[in-house]
């Protein structure tokens, strides 16, 4: 029996037979020539795996027998990104690169320079950007899939958010020392952190402001270098530190 490399989705995993939805059969006969008696590796984006055994090797229904769901040993992730919106595909880029770390979710927000197009309810490039998670998850095999939400208001975002937030400034730490944010003892849940990109140019000076006398939990300023990054570029890096 072969087990093709990489995951497929199916959004509840249980003990029985499983028929995978039309996408992840396509996926496992024809791209991966899966038949049956070959092992197919499940996941649900929620911390739970199985190995499956394909019964019916259907490229429309394809079904599964599950024997064990194992749960991820890790809980979901407390880091998250908030990203203003950006213009042409560059959010769906962040999102492709972005949802292969392990990462809770992506926050869309609205901020004073914002380069989104004008009228826009971006649910075209939020589906978009939820289709690309749940590629990233697949092929990242990561046990828990990152959301995405918004857009969202930066104002009315931050005033309902509780946790800790990092911002990229040029006069932060190269290093961050986010142990604090982990939960002060061993019983102490962790707290949630949100990593701020803000859009080209970056959070006008009124945001940066409110960021930095945010009072519902504590604020780190992160420097990413000496050069000048794009948004989209600066996410990624940012991740990368902090990770």
């Amino acid at each position: 029996m072969k087990t093709p490399d990489s995951r497929f989705y199916c959004p509840l995993i249980s003990v029985g037979t499983i028929t995978l939805d039309e996408n992840e059969s396509t996926h496992a006969v024809r791209v991966c020539r899966a038949c049956a008696g070959d092992i197919l590796q499940l996941s649900d984006g929620l911390g739970h795996y199985a190995d499956a055994v394909i019964e019916v090797a259907d490229a429309k229904a394809c079904q599964v027998r599950v024997d064990t769901v194992i749960e991820a040993a890790n809980p979901r992730p407390k880091v998250s990104l908030g990203i203003a919106c950006l213009k042409d595909d560059a959010l769906e880029e962040v999102v492709f690169h972005a949802a292969q770390t392990e990462i809770d979710k992506i926050i869309f927000l609205r901020t004073d320079f914002s380069q989104e197009p004008k009228n826009s309810d971006l649910k075209k490039t939020v589906r978009r950007a939820e289709l690309k998670s749940l590629v990233s998850l697949k092929q990242s095999k990561k046990a828990w899939m990152t959301g995405i939400e918004g857009p969202v208001e930066f104002d009315k975002w931050l005033e309902s958010y509780r946790g800790d937030l990092i911002l990229c400034d040029i006069d932060g730490e190269r290093q961050l020392d986010l142990s604090g944010s982990n939960g002060a003892s061993a019983n102490a849940a962790p707290t949630s952190i949100t990593l701020l990109v803000g859009p080209e140019g970056g959070f006008s000076p009124r945001e940066i402001e409110a960021i930095k006398s945010f009072k519902n939990g504590k604020v780190h300023l992160l420097n990413l270098g000496n050069t000048r990054l794009r948004a989209r570029t600066a996410a990624i890096i940012a991740l990368g530190k902090i990770l």
